[in-house]
């Protein structure tokens, strides 16, 4: 059958030649066209190339609606055994999306795209495929000095904020469908593990929709903060702690949207010698909920560490912690001890040095000793300091930290409060960055695997000086020490990173933003909220093989397994950042840009031709609304009065037969009537 025999087929009679072929039936004449087309093609084992060019210029076939319009038609003579991803066609997820769905970072040719031949088979499909990588040992060459390529060009294109990438339109499109498919009555798979870059990617496509963000506030210079005064470090904490305004108590800040976040922070000074302690009150309890067996949502752990660990107390050899329940907790491990507290009860917190050097810390609750919980040798320290410090899970707490007021409950003889000690005997913690200018961010891009996070956590190694924050989605996901499956977590880390990057915009510090990064607008977006800080976009890109064998080492290892799919989409949406207006540093870690910019062309050419089509959802159409007597609810009540009074004498009104000559009017012809005569019809025009 020809080509020009197709065209000339009914609509009824080609959904009946598709399903004769078990082909889909649902579309425009001009899809089903092309689909019994390459049908044919696929059997015949192609025809002359003139009438499929005829096909792909023909304008005599059905034009689409405009709610279903349809870009460009799929190459139909591609005799391959993998679907081929009709890329051209703009997929309804949404009115919204398919409207800002573009952009034009590492843009591609059409040609290219749409027509799949012999030059996007140049990489075999294998090198796709992360299970079939060899296992190796694995190599430490990740380090942030060694083999650094930094960006060296004066003239190379700048990044539009107003042009975006068609092959991120598309990918977000199929990302967002299924999406909508499954909340809307689509089973899911409740076995399914979707792994990290899924729920980081679906937060990225949220920065399509978002807009540009707003130049920061100069905030007035507020007054200098005391210097010797103990209070709850803000820089010494999580940035999802609140911190209250008189620096005493504190809560966790998502403690509503994610109550399975532990949220802790330092006091602003520590101690090295002497016998001090302070004291601490569980406020009160944020969440009042219960699992069946009794067990409460709520924790709170009180304690000492030193500075520059962890801010998860007792995770830590050098963090000591008497933990809610009843437990002494250090180095990760639990040990049974004292008393379990609840809401109101005040925890006391007391270290002893020696002259030795040894540290003794014990714990009081509601005035009463609970013992000695940890002791401490010389070389535990080495000489460091200790800070009081406090981790909390959907609960506030508040600290005595005032000089002069007098204790809750009597200290232990020859033992003084943190506060009350003189400037001499503490410690300050570094203090924050007083300005903007003063600050560094650091954005990790790269698809998954790459070795984002292991760069991130040398650099931290390297600078201990500059203090960095690490914000990513593993990192969340260790707050979260009880918080049920890895899936329901996964989500939860990935929405609250979310916020808390739009939080460290506006807080002074160094971070290091550990994501994915790929798509052009949440590079953008990010870069644009640290307006003012030192933007530093670093781009860890191996090559295929070293990606592979790191891939299959991290699915090995965290037993993370991502799907094909979503792999798949991951690569054709990526978009590498170049030099611009919106960051002052760009560096390449792995393969210098031109060769990494190659190498992820042909992952997209890859991805595209192993991606199934986009499969198109069908509009509801509207209903129509039946004309009714008053369309905006019924006219006021003299108005009703007036109208039922037509026939009633003592109105003096005509009866209807009595009435003049324009009451015979055509109906169409009366409304010059009604609106000149003001009865309140004319704004009524339109439903009439």
């Amino acid at each position: 059958m020809k080509l020009a025999d197709i065209k000339k087929l009914k609509v009824a009679e080609l959904r009946s030649r598709l399903k004769e072929l078990d082909l889909d039936t649902k579309g425009l004449k001009a899809e089903l066209v092309v689909r019994l087309w390459s049908a044919v093609e696929a059997g015949q084992g192609g025809e002359d190339g003139e009438e499929e060019l005829e096909l792909q210029k023909d304008d005599s076939m059905t034009p689409p609606t405009p709610a279903e319009t349809v870009e460009v038609v799929a190459s139909a003579a591609a005799p391959f055994s993998s679907p081929v991803a009709t890329v051209g066609i703009t997929a309804p997820c949404d009115g919204e999306s398919a409207r800002e769905f573009r952009e034009s970072a590492t843009q591609t040719e059409a040609k290219t795209s749409l027509q799949p031949g012999p030059a996007t088979q140049t990489e075999p499909k294998t090198s796709l495929q992360p299970g079939s990588a060899i296992q190796t040992k694995p190599k430490t060459s990740l380090q942030p000095g060694s083999a650094t390529q930094t960006e060296a060009k004066n003239s190379v294109q700048t990044l539009q904020p107003d042009s975006e990438c068609d092959s991120e339109r598309v990918t977000v499109c199929q990302a967002e469908g299924g999406e909508q498919g499954r909340q809307q009555g689509g089973a899911e798979d409740p076995g399914e593990d979707r792994g990290r870059a899924f729920y980081e990617f679906k937060e990225e496509i949220r920065y399509k929709r978002a807009k540009s963000p707003q130049p920061p506030v100069e905030r007035e210079e507020a007054e200098e903060e005391d210097e010797d005064k103990v209070r709850l470090d803000p820089y010494g904490g999580h940035l999802h702690f609140e911190v209250g305004p008189d620096g005493a108590c504190g809560q966790p800040r998502f403690w509503d949207r994610f109550p399975s976040l532990w949220s802790g922070c330092r006091l602003s000074h520590g101690v090295i010698q002497g016998r001090v302690g302070f004291e601490v009150r569980l406020e009160r309890k944020l969440l009042t909920t219960q699992d069946g067996d009794g067990t409460e949502h709520y924790g709170l752990r009180v304690g000492w560490s030193v500075a520059n660990t962890s801010l998860l107390l007792g995770e830590e050899e050098v963090s000591f912690a008497y933990d809610r329940r009843g437990k002494k907790v250090s180095a990760g491990k639990e040990e049974k001890f004292g008393e379990p507290f609840s809401e109101g009860d005040i925890i006391g917190c007391y270290a002893s040095f020696s002259t030795d050097h040894t540290v003794q810390l014990s714990f009081h609750k509601n005035g009463r000793f609970m013992g000695a919980a940890f002791s401490l040798d010389a070389s535990v320290l080495q000489g460091c300091a200790l800070f009081p410090h406090v981790l909390c899970k959907s609960c506030s707490v508040r600290f005595l930290l005032d000089p002069t007021a007098p204790p809750w409950y009597s200290s232990p003889p020859g033992f003084t409060p943190v506060a009350a000690l003189p400037a001499g005997q503490r410690m300050r913690a570094t203090s924050a960055p007083t300005s903007r200018a003063q600050c560094e961010v650091v954005l990790m891009v790269g698809l998954p695997g790459s070795g984002k996070s292991h760069w991130a956590a040398t650099l931290m190694q390297q600078h201990p000086e500059k203090h960095y924050r690490l914000l990513g989605t593993e990192e969340l996901l260790t707050c979260m020490i009880s918080g049920g499956e890895r899936d329901s977590r996964l989500r939860q880390a990935s929405q609250c990173l979310t916020d808390l990057i739009k939080m460290a915009a506006k807080t002074p510090g160094n971070y290091i933003l550990d994501q994915c990064n790929i798509l052009f607008s949440a590079q953008r977006h990010k870069l644009q909220l640290f307006r003012g800080f030192r933007r530093r976009v670093v781009v860890v890109f191996p090559s295929a093989e070293e990606w592979r064998r790191r891939l299959s080492q991290h699915q090995t290892g965290d037993g993370e397994q991502i799907p094909e799919t979503a792999l798949l989409k991951l690569q054709v949406s990526c978009s590498l950042p170049e030099k611009g207006d919106l960051l002052e540093e760009l560096q390449y870690v792995e393969l210098p840009q031109e060769q990494a910019q190659t190498l992820l062309q042909k992952y997209k050419d890859e991805a595209r031709r192993l991606l199934p089509p986009i499969t198109k959802q069908e509009k509801k159409k509207h209903r129509l609304h039946k004309k009714r007597p008053y369309p905006h609810g019924p006219p006021p009540a003299h108005r009703i009065r007036w109208l039922n009074g037509w026939g009633d004498t003592r109105f003096n009104v005509q009866s209807w037969s009595q009435q003049p000559s324009y009451w015979n009017m055509a109906y169409q012809d009366q409304s010059y009537y009604y609106d000149n005569r003001d009865f309140g019809y004319g704004a009524y025009e339109g439903y009439w």
